[in-house]
């Protein structure tokens, strides 16, 4: 994806814990960007992008402080399929632009003090579902069973209907796991998932080292 840098996605699905290994990732020294992060700051109030959602959705899903009331909107994104495909023409092109900015920032940085090995893990929820496995260098699926997952999505505060929702909109994770070039499995404990991020961490450093 880029010259003279590892750029790999980690995906999996809606409560596995990919922001949990990302973190991992980092701690170890790689660099991560996180496309959840970027669709939440591609949609802060006043941007071209959230003037098209309030402009499709409604002033209704705004909260006082002009911040989009993000329940609000995922439940009704979660129970119409066209309307969650109206979300994400909006918001998925301007995520890939802000993505393709990091990226250049990270190449920019990383030759200026010419560091080697440069390793960028990218956090990119649907991955797959939107084509863009071919666009990196690997894959890493972040696994855990849907029953854990649920589990997860209600101690969060979700209603079990759009928890369900929200996991069934997702290619099926096994499905994904399939594709990958890693899988890391995250329903243990923490330092075993640490475990295995360690050691994904150590093959893929030294792929352009």
């Amino acid at each position: 994806m880029r010259e003279g840098m590892n750029v790999v996605a980690l995906t999996g699905g809606v409560a596995s814990g990919k922001s949990t290994v990302l973190k991992m990732f980092m701690r170890l020294g790689a660099f991560g960007i996180d496309c959840d992060v970027l669709s939440r700051e591609a949609l802060r109030p006043c941007t071209s992008a959230w003037w098209s959602v309030v402009k499709a959705f409604g002033k209704d899903i705004l909260r006082r402080d002009l911040e989009i009331d993000r329940p609000k909107l995922r439940e009704i994104v979660f129970s119409d399929e066209e309307k969650r495909r109206t979300l994400e023409r909006i918001v998925h092109p301007e995520v890939r632009r802000m993505l393709k900015e990091r990226l250049n920032a990270i190449k920019t940085l990383t030759e200026a003090t010419e560091e080697r090995g440069v390793l960028v893990v990218v956090d990119v929820p649907l991955l797959f579902e939107l084509g863009m496995q071919s666009e990196f260098e690997r894959v890493i699926v972040v696994y855990a069973s849907e029953a854990v997952r649920l589990r997860r999505l209600l101690q969060r505060g979700f209603s079990r209907e759009i928890a369900m929702k929200i996991m069934r909109a997702q290619m099926p994770l096994e499905e994904k796991a399939k594709q990958a070039d890693f899988v890391i499995y995250n329903e243990d404990s923490k330092e075993e998932t640490e475990k295995e991020v360690r050691k994904i961490f150590e093959i893929l450093a030294k792929e352009k080292d």
